[in-house]
């Protein structure tokens, strides 16, 4: 059994002694800030702002697509000088976007509007093919053509106009074009048992050719219609056939030259001898 000698032990006293040692040490205390919330971040603002930009930009896209207005088609085709009313148009709701204006809307139609060109029908009436009746210098003439009118001529076709002038009974010469540019405003073809060979038909010229028409109508020339695409065709292979001509001359003055050459040749070894 052991004995304890000396004086008690105080436990809280050298607890005292070690906390006496630090008198400068603040007190602990929690840190009562908080976190800023994941929605305040800039970047996730910006994200949102850019999702939201570009929802909206589809959406204009798809919404200005759908958007239609009013303009208005022929419902037959219209010629050259030939009157646009409400009886000739139908209102039609089409997507035309940026070249709206440029074709005819029911508010544009008024009393005097003629065409400047040919319009099919079904097709849309552009702002540049109507004009004041004023503005507009065609007329119509009727002419027989002595040949047979193609199958691809019909109203509103563009055609050109030749002549073959008659210069004795029965005779007639070479053909040529009086009307460069006119289009078909009616077509009559004979089909009864007497048929006899051409076709009437009533074409839009410039009032400035008309003169020229009308003095080979009365003077007996023979008129033929022909498409503006197959007679610019046919003009087209002119310059070639020409060219060829030009290329056979050209082969022709060379041979010429080889004969001189030939000749000149076969008189050296004379003058040598």
């Amino acid at each position: 059994m052991y004995k304890v000698t000396g004086s008690p032990v105080d436990n809280f006293r050298g607890t005292s002694a070690i906390s006496a040692t630090m008198p400068n040490m603040p007190p602990f205390t929690r840190d009562t800030r908080r976190a800023r919330p994941a929605w305040l971040d800039a970047r996730f603002l910006i994200g949102i702002v850019l999702v939201a930009a570009s929802v909206a930009g589809v959406w204009g896209v798809i919404h200005a697509a759908r958007q239609t207005a009013p303009a208005l088609a022929v419902e037959h085709p219209v010629v050259p000088g030939q009157s646009i009313t409400a009886a000739d148009v139908v209102e039609i709701d089409v997507q035309l976007g940026a070249a709206a204006d440029g074709y005819l809307t029911p508010a544009d139609l008024e009393d005097g509007l003629v065409a400047t060109a040919a319009i099919a029908a079904g097709d849309l009436v552009p702002v540049a093919a109507v004009a004041e009746a004023d503005a507009v210098d065609v007329t119509t003439v009727v002419v027989r053509s002595t040949l047979d009118v193609p199958a691809n001529v019909d109203v509103g076709t563009t055609v050109e106009l030749w002549a073959s002038p008659a210069e004795e009974p029965g005779q007639h010469g070479e053909p040529r074009v009086i009307v460069t540019s006119a289009t078909v405003a009616n077509l009559v073809t004979d089909d009864g048992v007497m048929r006899q060979e051409g076709a009437v038909v009533e074409l839009v010229v410039s009032r400035d050719v008309v003169g020229e028409v009308l003095r080979h109508v009365s003077g007996g020339s023979a008129l033929s219609v022909v498409p503006a695409s197959l007679a610019r065709e046919a003009n087209a292979a002119d310059p070639s056939d020409d060219e060829n001509a030009e290329t056979d001359n050209e082969h022709a003055g060379d041979g010429t030259d080889a004969g001189d050459g030939d000749e000149a040749a076969g008189d050296a070894p004379e003058s040598d001898q």
